[in-house]
């Protein structure tokens, strides 16, 4: 116990010499007390050593690219969320948001097999055409947690996005205490995922979830047990998530730690977080961007929302600790209890929930 309050004690000392030495005692910011604010300025400080900017040999179109974890593939820092694609209401103009993105330096794809009914994969697919495949990391995602399920949708999303291999197939909403157990158990979705990797239809295997931090480690623990490693996870990672059951506090550690790609979505929150009024859209993004994410996954139903999402990436710096904590000060009220975070606290965001049958 008394090494862990030293610890804690020195962990507080640096994040203090982050206040500003004016001669006088700073006021907190916001209203938030010191101790506070020595708290928030520690979170943000746990990542700050890996925050680099990318080199120019690391951009493409002025995109940076990070690395994919141990897989080692080079992925943009930002990605084309795949649900949103397919809520565009001209079919054409969700082509054009995709091959827009590829032609700007956008080589990472987001999608899943249940997103908007099959039409989100159908269009990606038709923007795939025509050479477009050859610059794109595609990642989708199944929802199967039976071996028959899972292989079904494989070749369902395989069909649907007109290719022969997808480069990260995931498992989709892992959010319940069962899902772990039941992906790894005898005739369970793992066997047919490993069996299309060995067949090439996939690359790379990971899986999602925006539930809790606790399930994606019991997940983590599970592959663990069955000798299994991800190659990728992803989750929630913005202003709101470092407050309030963190995945940036509990899970980006275990990933980094075991060199596993990270995959940030809900930047905004499917733009709930916007309503807080606390951060602007670019500030969501560049949040998201400093930590070591491999790519920031965000949604695009329109072309002025995708240049947004290049403008923000392009513009991207390493934010400086002070500003970090000023950010996390200025969101923390808000933060409380998962109001923002409704992926998190409801079943809103739950696709799963509402379609069992999807799971097989």
């Amino acid at each position: 116990m008394a090494d862990h309050r030293n610890q804690q004690a020195r962990k507080e000392r640096s994040a203090a010499s982050l206040v500003p030495r004016t001669g006088k005692q700073e006021a907190p910011l916001s209203g938030v007390s010191r101790r506070e604010f020595v708290g928030l300025a520690a979170a943000s400080l746990f990542f700050a050593p890996v925050n680099r900017p990318a080199s120019a040999s690391e951009s493409r179109n002025g995109i940076p690219y990070r690395t994919l974890g141990r897989t080692r593939e080079k992925v943009s820092l930002i990605g084309l969320g795949g649900y949103h694609l397919g809520k565009q209401a001209d079919p054409q103009e969700s082509i054009r948001i995709i091959r827009t993105g590829l032609d700007e330096g956008v080589n990472f794809l987001d999608n899943c097999w249940d997103y908007n009914g099959g039409q989100s994969e159908v269009r990606m697919g038709n923007a795939l055409r025509d050479g477009y495949r050859q610059k794109a990391f595609l990642m989708s995602k199944i929802d199967g947690r039976t071996k028959a399920a899972a292989a079904s949708q494989i070749n369902e999303s395989l069909r649907r996005l007109a290719t022969d291999r997808i480069d990260l197939m995931q498992f989709h909403e892992v959010i319940r205490e069962t899902d772990p157990e039941r992906i790894f158990a005898e005739g369970g979705a793992m066997e047919a995922v490993l069996a299309a990797q060995k067949a090439g239809k996939i690359r790379y295997i990971g899986f999602t979830g925006h539930k809790s931090p606790d399930i994606h480690l019991k997940m983590l623990a599970t592959a663990s047990q069955h000798k299994f490693a991800f190659d990728a996870v992803q989750m929630p990672l913005n202003v709101m998530d470092a407050h309030f059951e963190s995945f940036e506090m509990k899970v980006l550690p275990v990933l980094l730690e075991s060199d596993t790609g990270v995959l940030g979505m809900k930047p905004m929150g499917d733009h709930v977080i916007l309503e807080s009024k606390t951060a602007t859209p670019v500030e969501c993004l560049h949040y998201a961007m400093n930590l070591p994410t491999s790519v920031v996954i965000t949604g695009c139903d329109s072309l002025p929302i995708l240049q947004q999402a290049l403008e923000a990436a392009r513009s991207f710096q390493p934010i400086g600790r002070h500003e970090v904590t000023a950010l996390l000060m200025k969101t923390a009220k808000a933060a409380e209890a998962g109001k923002f975070e409704l992926y998190k606290t409801s079943h809103q965001f739950d696709g799963t929930f509402a379609n069992p049958q999807w799971l097989g």
